[in-house]
């Protein structure tokens, strides 16, 4: 580790120490050209961000992100904020030079995402690097899926089938946190959880989104206004209720560019389910099942064995050989969510060290984004509706 990379973080709530954990790890397993250092925190709290800077490890804190951004002593910035926030955020931080990571999805809106493609492309000339933070794409299992689809041991891709369940605001006492206000998030179901699934099945699949039929619904219309304190807490202490601007969930079908078909289900109402995102590709020649519930594992069909040997098989994706695998621990030892977030730091990290452009790109989220309008246009008006080329 020839030289440092230091970082500053905007936000340090659920993503905050996410990233925060991901920062203190990488170089401790991984061999990389630079090292990270955890330079500085900010957010809006005074007593809150002092308080997880300490917690998390960050050097020093702050509540001015723009000073963060006008620091020496900074090389990244690392976006963990809400949705309507990415934007100013990263188009500062590209604009004074620093590489940017920009947690999903990009922005809130088709513009602000090209405004900020435009800005990382200008900066790239620059030798600076922007990468939007998918983090299911680091799954080992995930990515040994897509060595498998890309090595042709599926075949032709026939059918995708992906959902993404949750349940977390089923209690119709559930605050009126900012994901559920579409200033703030952007959108609901369909931005937080099924912007992950249209991700994960492009990355995998290597074919893009062409055009969606969808439909949304918000079942709970009125919640209870949070209190200062009630964050992602199932209780509020106002009496006043305020409107719940987006979807609860979002279905639909899709066609892709390569010829294949699929099904996407988004929803925060699956009762009983806390973190159920399931990928299913269906080829000519067998198929290939990812359940997060069971992130180590990877379920793998070979219709190319005979008849009376034929069935599902389970992969236990624990080998050094496997992706990212060998910096851990010896095979049978499974990892966790937390890892995903450590291999995107060393994918970026890594990138950054040699030059390289890191994926996802801006370019690639602002795929996601056409595809997320297209749904939303969809469901307004009921046709099915093309995806724009970026």
């Amino acid at each position: 580790m020839s030289e440092q990379l230091r970082v500053g973080m905007v936000g340090y709530a659920f993503m905050g120490a996410a990233h925060s954990q991901a920062w203190r790890t990488v170089n401790h397993f991984f061999d990389l050209p630079l090292s990270a250092r955890m330079r500085v925190v900010s957010g809006r709290s005074p007593e809150g961000v002092a308080a997880a800077a300490v917690k998390l490890g960050w050097e020093s804190h702050t509540t001015d992100w723009r000073a963060l951004i006008e620091r020496d002593d900074v090389d990244l910035v690392d976006i963990c904020t809400p949705g309507d926030t990415h934007a100013e955020i990263a188009l500062a931080a590209l604009a004074a030079g620093k590489h940017v990571l920009c947690e999903k999805p990009l922005a809130n809106s088709v513009a602000e995402a090209r405004e900020m493609v435009a800005a990382a492309a200008a900066a790239q000339a620059h030798g600076v690097r922007a990468m939007c933070g998918f983090n299911y794409r680091r799954v080992p299992a995930v990515a040994l899926m897509r060595q498998m689809v890309a090595a042709g041991r599926i075949g032709t891709i026939r059918h995708v089938r992906a959902v993404y369940l949750q349940d977390w605001i089923v209690d119709p006492s559930f605050p009126l946190v900012w994901r559920l206000r579409k200033e703030v998030a952007g959108s609901g179901a369909l931005g937080d959880i099924g912007a992950h699934i249209i991700d994960l099945t492009q990355y995998v699949t290597g074919q893009s989104i062409s055009s969606v039929s969808a439909l949304t619904e918000t079942f709970v219309r009125e919640r209870p206004l949070p209190s200062a304190s009630s964050g992602l807490a199932a209780s509020a202490s106002s009496a006043e209720t305020g409107e719940v601007t987006v979807d609860d969930a979002a279905l639909f079908l899709a066609r892709l560019n390569g010829g294949a078909i699929a099904t996407y289900e988004a929803t925060r109402f699956a009762t009983g389910r806390k973190n159920g995102l399931r990928v299913e590709i269906n080829g000519s020649l067998g198929s290939l099942v990812f359940d997060f519930e069971r992130m180590n594992e990877l379920s793998f069909y070979d219709g190319g064995l005979p008849g009376d040997e034929q069935g599902f098989s389970r992969i236990l994706v624990t080998e050094p050989t496997h992706p990212y695998m060998s910096a851990w621990w010896p095979a049978g030892h499974p990892i966790g969510y937390e890892h995903t977030f450590t291999h995107e730091m060393r994918d970026l990290i890594e990138a950054i060290g040699t030059g390289t452009d890191p994926a996802p790109s801006f370019s690639d989220a602002l795929q996601v984004q056409l595809v997320l309008d297209a749904v939303a246009q969809s469901a307004e008006t009921s046709q099915w509706t093309k995806v724009e080329e970026v």
